[in-house]
């Protein structure tokens, strides 16, 4: 696994650390630090969803996010702390995902901003760019909401002020921000009751706990490259619907998947522990008297997780498959997407474009008229810099883009700053408003016309999600247990089931359907053709009054996106 050098030379253990100063290359490794314990903790961060939803990605964006950021400046050999910083927060902006690493990338940004020409980085200087930090990330959301990173970061900044006052010791200094956070984290409940609700603290908080810890365990020389809180289990059904297509680690060849049935005294963490000496991208699935095991491995040890579970229970299926070959197919299946292309868009015309995360959706948005489409969604959020490239190189300067998911609208009013093109977010938040909206797409009109009729319609459309739960809660007064049908309904939980059918009868229960006519439905997919032929011959025949349009519609996750018009 990979790690980063023990401990920065500028720290000498006989020199009085109030004395010390963190000049550029300093800072990259602490930079590097973050990321590595924040990537360890992925998995922790991206659990805390609200909603049982199986697509929690808060700690993957932000993971991204520094990860991109990193990358520029890997390779910089420079001493100057305040040019590391500014280049590590353009990388952190340009490879932003998700509503939390549009956050945090402002959050470094203020940071950057505070340390300018200071060729070092010392204790006053440090509390300057905490304030700074807090400052642009507040300025950077419209509606901040406390009780989410935002907090988490005024309390940071608030905290290293008063320090301060006290001492000029970076390492006491840095001990009591990572003090603050973690109190900070831990009372976000108090402050927003849905996630009092659902039993969580805030995740980007919570990410934003791990940035400042992996700096602190780096120093102490503790390990940063595995979360103490390994022992993660995912129910076998959410392992079932996961989206494996994920980045593999250099040497890490095949991907093993062993069902088997544990010894009555099987310990989870010590099995977990044991994987981690094995491979990497673990996870452990728990179902009905049955665990499955997930590791990928070089190909010299790609039996090794078979003989290693052996040792715990009993085996009663194996899966072993070529992630290099897997990863070649892939590729070849997106260039076949791409090679699909869209309407050609003109010189003056009005280009719109939207977030997919399914085939289905794509083709559909391309047959309204669209100049592009972004692949992306929940659990896969598209980049600042990836939503600028999809507008860049057209031959318009009228852009509208189309989110298309409440976590990724910040990014693309990020994308609007970074270009010389007239860009209009629509802040749409589901895949059934960017579908009405692009209806009332018209190349040669005025932008502004548009653009407001665009926010005008989609105020008509209500939106229906079903999925299945990835863990049990009670919230807004539903029980809900794993395994079951939700319902959401305009990101709000309406209802928890145990059959399709019913999981719609709950959608439309919880809408005013004396003004509504129209049924959308976009089938995931993760659905059969039987299921999708049950529900549509139940709807028809208990709302005969409702008109069905039924269409693939490809996204991973959800067995139905619907919209109701």
């Amino acid at each position: 696994m990979q790690r980063v050098e023990s401990k920065p030379p500028s720290v000498d253990e006989n020199t009085s650390v109030s004395n010390f100063k963190i000049n550029g290359q300093d800072l990259k490794k602490y930079f590097n630090a973050s990321m590595m314990w924040l990537k360890a903790n992925q998995p922790v961060v991206n659990s805390l969803n609200v909603f049982p939803v199986p697509d929690g990605d808060t700690g993957t964006n932000m993971f991204l996010t520094m990860k991109t950021a990193y990358a520029e400046i890997e390779a910089d050999g420079d001493n100057h702390a305040g040019r590391i910083a500014k280049s590590f927060a353009h990388g952190a902006l340009m490879g932003a995902r998700g509503n939390s690493g549009v956050i945090l990338s402002q959050i470094l940004r203020g940071f950057a901003r505070a340390l300018d020409d200071n060729e070092n980085l010392d204790a006053d200087i440090l509390v300057q760019a905490l304030a700074e930090s807090r400052n642009t990330a507040y300025k950077g959301v419209v509606r901040p909401v406390e009780g989410t990173i935002l907090t988490v970061i005024k309390d940071i900044a608030r905290a290293g002020e008063e320090l301060r006052k006290t001492t000029a010791d970076l390492h006491i200094i840095l001990d009591g921000l990572i003090e603050a956070a973690d109190e900070s984290v831990q009372h976000t409940p108090e402050l927003l009751p849905i996630l009092k609700q659902a039993g969580v603290v805030d995740s980007g908080g919570k990410g934003l706990f791990f940035i400042l810890e992996g700096i602190s365990r780096y120093l102490k020389d503790e390990p940063i490259d595995v979360a103490e809180e390994a022992a993660v289990t995912l129910s076998l059904e959410q392992m079932e619907s996961e989206n494996m297509d994920e980045i593999i680690e250099p040497g890490q060849d095949f991907e093993v998947v062993v069902d088997f049935e544990p010894e009555n005294n099987f310990n989870l963490s010590i099995f977990y522990e044991s994987l981690e000496k094995v491979g990497t991208s673990i996870q452990v699935g728990e179902g009905e008297d049955l665990y499955r095991m997930h590791i990928h491995v070089p190909k010299e040890k790609k039996y090794e997780p078979i003989d290693l579970v052996m040792g715990f229970g009993t085996i009663k299926k194996v899966y072993i498959e070529n992630l290099m070959e897997q990863m070649k197919e892939q590729s070849q299946q997106r260039a076949e997407k791409q090679a699909q292309k869209p309407p050609q868009i003109k010189e003056g015309q009005i280009a719109v474009i939207a977030v997919s995360p399914g085939e289905g959706i794509t083709r559909i948005f391309y047959s309204l008229g669209l100049a592009a489409v972004i692949q992306g969604g929940q659990t896969m959020n598209p980049s600042t810099e990836e939503i600028v490239a999809s507008f860049e190189n057209l031959p318009t300067d009228k852009v509208i883009l189309l989110p298309n998911n409440k976590n990724i609208i910040l990014a693309a009013q990020t994308a609007c700053y970074m270009t010389k093109k007239q860009v209009k977010v629509i802040p749409t938040r589901s895949i059934p408003e960017g579908l009405t909206a692009s209806l009332m797409l018209n190349l040669d009109g005025k932008l502004d016309d548009v653009v407001k009729s665009m926010e005008d319609i989609i105020q008509d459309v209500d939106s229906g999600e079903i999925t299945t739960a990835t863990r049990s809660i009670n919230i807004n007064g539903i029980d809900v247990k794993t395994g079951e049908v939700i319902t959401l309904l305009n990101d709000e939980l309406v209802g928890s089931a145990n059959t399709l059918e019913k999981a719609c009868d709950n959608l439309l229960e919880a809408v005013d359907l004396d003004e509504k006519e129209h049924l959308t439905i976009l089938y995931g997919n993760n659905v059969t053709k039987d299921e999708v032929d049950g529900v549509m011959a139940h709807l028809a025949d208990n709302y005969p009054d409702l008109e069905l349009e039924l269409h693939e519609g490809g996204q991973p996750f959800y067995q139905f996106i619907i919209a109701i018009e």
